[in-house]
Protein backbone atom coordinates (compact mmCIF):
# COMPACT_ATOMS: atom_id res chain seq x y z
CA UNK A 1 0.00 0.00 0.00
CA UNK A 2 1.27 3.81 -0.88
CA UNK A 3 0.60 6.26 1.61
CA UNK A 4 -0.28 9.57 0.42
CA UNK A 5 1.48 11.73 3.22
CA UNK A 6 4.61 12.34 1.76
CA UNK A 7 6.65 11.90 -1.91
CA UNK A 8 10.38 11.01 -2.77
CA UNK A 9 10.69 13.81 -5.43
CA UNK A 10 13.95 12.74 -7.94
CA UNK A 11 14.77 15.98 -9.93
CA UNK A 12 16.94 16.11 -12.73
CA UNK A 13 18.80 19.04 -12.87
CA UNK A 14 21.09 20.62 -16.20
CA UNK A 15 24.03 18.62 -17.64
CA UNK A 16 25.68 21.65 -18.25
CA UNK A 17 23.33 24.82 -20.12
CA UNK A 18 21.45 25.92 -16.77
CA UNK A 19 18.51 26.75 -18.98
CA UNK A 20 17.75 23.28 -19.88
CA UNK A 21 16.45 24.02 -16.21
CA UNK A 22 12.67 23.45 -16.34
CA UNK A 23 9.90 25.36 -14.64
CA UNK A 24 8.91 22.47 -12.41
CA UNK A 25 12.89 21.91 -11.27
CA UNK A 26 12.74 25.74 -10.32
CA UNK A 27 9.54 25.04 -8.57
CA UNK A 28 10.47 21.95 -7.03
CA UNK A 29 13.61 24.02 -5.70
CA UNK A 30 11.43 26.87 -3.72
CA UNK A 31 9.18 25.11 -2.62
CA UNK A 32 10.51 21.38 -1.07
CA UNK A 33 10.55 21.35 2.38
CA UNK A 34 13.65 19.20 2.64
CA UNK A 35 16.50 18.90 -0.65
CA UNK A 36 18.71 16.08 -0.54
CA UNK A 37 21.87 17.15 -2.73
CA UNK A 38 24.62 15.47 -4.31
CA UNK A 39 26.92 18.22 -3.28
CA UNK A 40 25.21 21.21 -1.22
CA UNK A 41 27.93 23.79 -2.65
CA UNK A 42 27.14 22.92 -6.56
CA UNK A 43 23.35 23.06 -5.08
CA UNK A 44 24.06 26.58 -4.25
CA UNK A 45 25.57 27.29 -7.20
CA UNK A 46 22.76 26.35 -9.48
CA UNK A 47 20.45 28.31 -7.52
CA UNK A 48 22.15 31.36 -7.95
CA UNK A 49 22.17 30.95 -11.47
CA UNK A 50 18.71 30.10 -11.52
CA UNK A 51 17.66 33.53 -9.84
CA UNK A 52 15.57 31.28 -6.79
CA UNK A 53 16.60 30.41 -3.35
CA UNK A 54 15.85 27.02 -1.41
CA UNK A 55 12.91 28.17 1.17
CA UNK A 56 13.04 23.85 2.95
CA UNK A 57 16.45 22.34 4.92
CA UNK A 58 19.16 21.07 2.77
CA UNK A 59 21.13 18.10 3.27
CA UNK A 60 24.35 16.14 1.62
CA UNK A 61 23.40 12.80 0.29
CA UNK A 62 26.24 11.17 -1.42
CA UNK A 63 28.03 8.12 -1.84
CA UNK A 64 30.37 8.38 1.45
CA UNK A 65 27.25 9.15 4.00
CA UNK A 66 24.30 7.53 1.38
CA UNK A 67 23.73 4.77 3.69
CA UNK A 68 23.30 6.60 7.18
CA UNK A 69 21.45 9.70 5.78
CA UNK A 70 18.84 7.15 3.90
CA UNK A 71 17.85 6.30 7.24
CA UNK A 72 17.52 10.15 8.38
CA UNK A 73 15.69 10.74 5.03
CA UNK A 74 13.19 7.85 5.49
CA UNK A 75 12.41 9.34 8.66
CA UNK A 76 11.28 12.83 7.31
CA UNK A 77 8.89 10.90 4.51
CA UNK A 78 7.41 8.55 6.98
CA UNK A 79 7.16 11.59 9.34
CA UNK A 80 4.67 13.47 6.20
CA UNK A 81 7.81 15.66 4.81
CA UNK A 82 8.33 15.49 1.32
CA UNK A 83 12.03 15.17 0.14
CA UNK A 84 13.41 16.62 -3.32
CA UNK A 85 16.61 14.94 -4.31
CA UNK A 86 18.79 16.62 -6.76
CA UNK A 87 22.32 15.06 -7.75
CA UNK A 88 25.19 17.15 -9.39
CA UNK A 89 23.99 16.48 -13.14
CA UNK A 90 20.97 14.81 -14.40
CA UNK A 91 18.92 11.84 -13.08
CA UNK A 92 19.55 11.13 -9.42
CA UNK A 93 20.16 7.15 -9.18
CA UNK A 94 21.34 7.09 -12.64
CA UNK A 95 25.29 6.34 -12.06
CA UNK A 96 24.28 8.74 -9.14
CA UNK A 97 23.49 8.55 -5.35
CA UNK A 98 19.52 7.81 -4.61
CA UNK A 99 18.68 3.74 -5.79
CA UNK A 100 19.58 2.88 -2.42
CA UNK A 101 16.35 5.63 -0.94
CA UNK A 102 14.06 5.04 -3.58
CA UNK A 103 13.80 1.27 -2.75
CA UNK A 104 13.74 1.80 1.21
CA UNK A 105 10.78 4.29 0.10
CA UNK A 106 9.53 1.93 -2.35
CA UNK A 107 9.83 -0.74 0.68
CA UNK A 108 7.81 1.69 3.30
CA UNK A 109 4.91 2.26 0.56
CA UNK A 110 5.89 6.10 0.10
CA UNK A 111 5.22 7.64 -2.86
CA UNK A 112 8.00 8.39 -5.67
CA UNK A 113 7.79 10.44 -8.53
CA UNK A 114 9.80 12.10 -11.03
CA UNK A 115 10.87 15.75 -12.12
CA UNK A 116 12.37 15.14 -15.50
CA UNK A 117 14.91 16.36 -17.25
CA UNK A 118 18.44 16.40 -19.28
CA UNK A 119 19.99 12.97 -19.46
CA UNK A 120 23.15 12.53 -21.01
CA UNK A 121 22.29 9.21 -21.79
CA UNK A 122 19.28 10.09 -23.80
CA UNK A 123 21.22 12.86 -25.37
CA UNK A 124 24.03 11.00 -26.46
CA UNK A 125 22.07 8.16 -27.88
CA UNK A 126 19.85 10.69 -30.21
CA UNK A 127 23.34 12.46 -31.29
CA UNK A 128 25.30 9.11 -31.47
CA UNK A 129 24.22 8.51 -35.24
CA UNK A 130 23.55 4.52 -34.31
CA UNK A 131 20.80 2.48 -34.08
CA UNK A 132 18.61 3.74 -31.33
CA UNK A 133 15.17 1.30 -31.69
CA UNK A 134 17.00 -0.85 -28.58
CA UNK A 135 19.69 0.45 -26.55
CA UNK A 136 21.10 -0.61 -22.82
CA UNK A 137 22.79 1.29 -20.46
CA UNK A 138 26.10 0.28 -18.88
CA UNK A 139 27.33 3.23 -16.83
CA UNK A 140 31.28 3.04 -16.12
CA UNK A 141 33.32 -0.29 -16.78
CA UNK A 142 35.36 -1.74 -14.04
CA UNK A 143 38.49 0.47 -13.38
CA UNK A 144 41.13 -2.68 -13.19
CA UNK A 145 42.12 -3.93 -16.86
CA UNK A 146 41.16 -7.28 -16.04
CA UNK A 147 38.17 -6.62 -14.91
CA UNK A 148 37.03 -4.25 -17.19
CA UNK A 149 38.15 -6.58 -20.47
CA UNK A 150 35.82 -9.28 -18.64
CA UNK A 151 33.07 -6.85 -18.70
CA UNK A 152 33.75 -6.43 -22.16
CA UNK A 153 33.53 -9.91 -23.14
CA UNK A 154 30.94 -10.34 -21.79
CA UNK A 155 28.93 -7.63 -24.03
CA UNK A 156 30.44 -9.11 -27.26
CA UNK A 157 27.41 -10.57 -28.46
CA UNK A 158 25.12 -7.44 -27.19
CA UNK A 159 22.89 -6.77 -30.20
CA UNK A 160 21.30 -3.41 -28.44
CA UNK A 161 23.53 0.22 -28.76
CA UNK A 162 25.31 0.44 -26.07
CA UNK A 163 25.60 3.69 -23.64
CA UNK A 164 28.72 3.74 -21.02
CA UNK A 165 30.06 6.64 -19.01
CA UNK A 166 33.56 7.10 -18.26
CA UNK A 167 36.00 9.44 -16.95
CA UNK A 168 38.22 11.55 -19.11
CA UNK A 169 41.75 10.07 -17.89
CA UNK A 170 40.32 7.05 -18.49
CA UNK A 171 38.94 6.99 -22.25
CA UNK A 172 41.88 6.59 -24.08
CA UNK A 173 42.28 2.94 -21.64
CA UNK A 174 38.54 2.22 -21.93
CA UNK A 175 38.46 2.71 -25.65
CA UNK A 176 41.46 0.01 -26.21
CA UNK A 177 39.52 -2.54 -24.26
CA UNK A 178 36.28 -2.11 -26.11
CA UNK A 179 38.29 -2.25 -29.72
CA UNK A 180 39.97 -5.40 -28.17
CA UNK A 181 37.12 -6.98 -26.85
CA UNK A 182 34.28 -5.89 -29.43
CA UNK A 183 36.40 -5.11 -32.98
CA UNK A 184 38.43 -2.73 -33.88
CA UNK A 185 35.95 -1.19 -36.27
CA UNK A 186 33.22 -0.94 -34.59
CA UNK A 187 31.32 1.89 -34.47
CA UNK A 188 31.15 4.02 -31.64
CA UNK A 189 30.36 8.18 -30.46
CA UNK A 190 32.74 9.69 -28.04
CA UNK A 191 30.00 12.60 -26.57
CA UNK A 192 31.83 15.30 -24.78
CA UNK A 193 30.75 17.85 -22.60
CA UNK A 194 27.09 18.01 -24.15
CA UNK A 195 25.00 20.97 -23.60
CA UNK A 196 27.99 23.12 -22.78
CA UNK A 197 30.07 25.96 -25.26
CA UNK A 198 32.67 23.32 -26.30
CA UNK A 199 30.13 20.04 -26.64
CA UNK A 200 31.79 17.28 -29.48
CA UNK A 201 30.58 14.44 -30.89
CA UNK A 202 33.51 12.51 -32.60
CA UNK A 203 32.20 9.44 -34.41
CA UNK A 204 34.57 6.60 -35.71
CA UNK A 205 35.40 2.97 -35.16
CA UNK A 206 36.73 2.18 -31.30
CA UNK A 207 40.34 1.83 -32.68
CA UNK A 208 40.36 5.12 -34.51
CA UNK A 209 38.49 6.99 -31.17
CA UNK A 210 40.71 5.52 -28.85
CA UNK A 211 43.81 7.06 -30.59
CA UNK A 212 42.13 10.28 -30.84
CA UNK A 213 41.74 9.84 -26.93
CA UNK A 214 45.33 8.89 -26.06
CA UNK A 215 46.21 12.64 -26.86
CA UNK A 216 44.11 13.55 -23.64
CA UNK A 217 40.35 14.55 -23.57
CA UNK A 218 38.67 16.43 -21.15
CA UNK A 219 34.85 17.18 -20.01
CA UNK A 220 32.49 14.97 -19.27
CA UNK A 221 32.08 12.51 -21.47
CA UNK A 222 29.72 9.64 -22.31
CA UNK A 223 30.54 6.68 -24.92
CA UNK A 224 27.29 4.96 -27.58
CA UNK A 225 28.86 2.16 -28.82
CA UNK A 226 26.83 0.27 -31.55
CA UNK A 227 25.36 -3.26 -31.13
CA UNK A 228 26.68 -6.81 -32.56
CA UNK A 229 25.80 -7.99 -35.60
CA UNK A 230 23.81 -10.66 -35.39
CA UNK A 231 25.77 -13.94 -37.21
CA UNK A 232 25.37 -17.39 -37.82
CA UNK A 233 28.21 -20.41 -37.53
CA UNK A 234 27.92 -19.96 -42.20
CA UNK A 235 28.77 -16.32 -41.87
CA UNK A 236 31.87 -16.18 -39.93
CA UNK A 237 34.95 -16.70 -41.01
CA UNK A 238 36.78 -19.37 -38.76
CA UNK A 239 40.06 -18.76 -40.34
CA UNK A 240 39.83 -15.07 -39.58
CA UNK A 241 38.68 -16.27 -35.61
CA UNK A 242 41.67 -18.24 -35.08
CA UNK A 243 44.12 -15.51 -36.40
CA UNK A 244 42.10 -13.05 -33.44
CA UNK A 245 42.15 -15.86 -31.16
CA UNK A 246 46.28 -16.43 -31.55
CA UNK A 247 47.10 -13.14 -31.42
CA UNK A 248 44.97 -12.34 -27.94
CA UNK A 249 46.55 -15.69 -26.66
CA UNK A 250 50.31 -13.79 -27.74
CA UNK A 251 48.71 -10.79 -25.84
CA UNK A 252 48.90 -12.87 -22.61
CA UNK A 253 45.02 -14.65 -22.74
CA UNK A 254 44.11 -17.86 -21.87
CA UNK A 255 43.27 -20.30 -24.58
CA UNK A 256 39.99 -21.25 -23.23
CA UNK A 257 38.81 -18.56 -22.31
CA UNK A 258 39.37 -16.35 -25.64
CA UNK A 259 37.94 -19.43 -27.42
CA UNK A 260 34.47 -19.03 -25.14
CA UNK A 261 34.19 -15.46 -26.00
CA UNK A 262 34.69 -15.25 -29.63
CA UNK A 263 32.19 -18.71 -29.38
CA UNK A 264 29.44 -16.38 -27.71
CA UNK A 265 30.02 -13.69 -30.28
CA UNK A 266 30.18 -15.75 -32.71
CA UNK A 267 27.83 -18.87 -32.98
CA UNK A 268 30.81 -21.26 -33.61
CA UNK A 269 31.38 -24.05 -31.24
CA UNK A 270 34.13 -23.95 -28.06
CA UNK A 271 35.67 -26.77 -29.15
CA UNK A 272 36.07 -26.15 -33.05
CA UNK A 273 37.44 -22.51 -31.94
CA UNK A 274 39.88 -25.11 -29.56
CA UNK A 275 41.08 -27.26 -32.07
CA UNK A 276 41.43 -25.09 -34.98
CA UNK A 277 44.01 -23.07 -33.06
CA UNK A 278 45.90 -26.54 -31.83
CA UNK A 279 45.83 -27.13 -35.39
CA UNK A 280 47.18 -24.22 -36.83
CA UNK A 281 50.04 -24.29 -34.54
Amino acid sequence: MTTDSARLVLAATPIGDVRDASPRLLEALRSAPVVAAEDTRRLRGLCDRLGIATTGRVVSYHEHNEATRTTDLLAELTDGQDVLLVTDAGMPSVSDPGYRLVTEAVRHGIRVTCVPGPSAVLMALAVSGLPVDRFCFEGFLPRKAGERERAVAALAAEPRTMVFFEAPHRLAAMLQALGKGLGADRPAAVCRELTKTYEEVRRGGLAELAEWASGGVRGEVTVVVSGAVPTTAGDVDLAAAVRGIQQRVTDGERLKDVCREVSAATGLSTKQLYDAVLAAR
